[in-house]
């Protein structure tokens, strides 16, 4: 007999906001805290390291949680040899679907690993897989971003219906995230099962190119970062007045946000 407690499991809570039903804001005390701590100019590495660590692995346990395909299942304990009733019976992630985690480097090295690694505790190794993009940001010379360019790619084979996760620290613009998404299309790997972004930080300018010209993406973030926009409009709910939201100065850096991310965690500033 299941316990009918443990047959549909519990999702997390999400910010409220009105920028559609794929994207969430995971902003909690434990992450808002850690994030905060991050983005502060006197953290350095290796404390950079282990914060961004413990985020991504916080966010693998929320995103897998909603995004990964669960299953009912019967798992015999240690107590089965004594009670015939030490079986679980109930709800867990079905280790046999098939999980692509997508290296975006240089900034997604670390968030991508921690996720890679961290799946193995659900899903079976052989349906597990991490690709690698070279993807950086080019700009014109003023500063301003004007695209993407992607300077090698190691995909390990098709994704048809596959989970494709792409875990990437700050999300300012959309350009990377959506050459990265292109470059896999082009490639004709085949069809995933869906497309999640996995982020600390993103931007009302990031959501509006990604829910564009991506609508089928799902976006997580820890935090919505909107500093630069009235303050009037800081007083509204995220997205009710989003073509007055920015997040962006004219380099097209995250504000408040937390810096080059991609320097702060290669210790490389160039």
């Amino acid at each position: 007999m299941s316990d009918i407690a443990y047959t549909d499991l519990p999702r997390g809570a999400e910010l409220a906001h009105a920028y559609g039903p794929r994207v969430h804001l995971l902003s909690e005390p434990f992450p808002m805290s850690v994030l905060a701590r991050l983005c502060r100019p006197d953290v350095v590495q290796p404390e950079v390291d282990h914060l961004v660590a413990r985020l991504f692995d916080w966010l693998l346990v929320e995103v897998a949680g909603r995004e990964l395909r669960t299953e009912a299942v019967a798992t015999s304990t240690r107590m089965k040899a004594l009670h015939a009733e030490g079986t679980y019976r109930g709800e867990a992630i079905a280790r046999g679907q098939r999980v692509v985690v997508v290296d975006v480097a240089r900034a997604g090295i670390l968030p991508a690993h921690r996720f890679y690694q961290g799946l193995h505790a659900c899903v079976d190794a052989e349906n597990i897989r991490q690709d690698h993009v070279v993807a950086s940001r080019t700009t014109d010379e003023e500063g301003t971003v004007v695209g993407v360019s992607l300077d090698g790619s190691k995909i390990g084979g098709p994704v048809t219906d596959a989970t494709v996760i792409i875990p990437d620290p700050m999300a300012a613009t959309g350009t990377s995230l959506g050459g990265v998404i292109r470059h896999y299309q082009q490639a004709d790997q085949g069809a995933p099962h869906k497309i999640v972004a996995v982020h600390l930080i993103v931007t009302p300018e990031y959501l509006a190119r990604m829910t564009r010209d991506f609508p089928g993406v799902e976006i997580y973030a820890v935090r919505l970062d909107r500093g630069l926009s009235d303050l009037e409009v800081l007083q509204t709910r995220p997205g009710t007045r989003w073509s007055e939201e920015r997040g962006l100065n004219e380099r097209q850096y995250i504000v408040p946000g937390a810096g080059g991310v991609g320097e702060v965690l290669n210790n490389a500033w160039v």
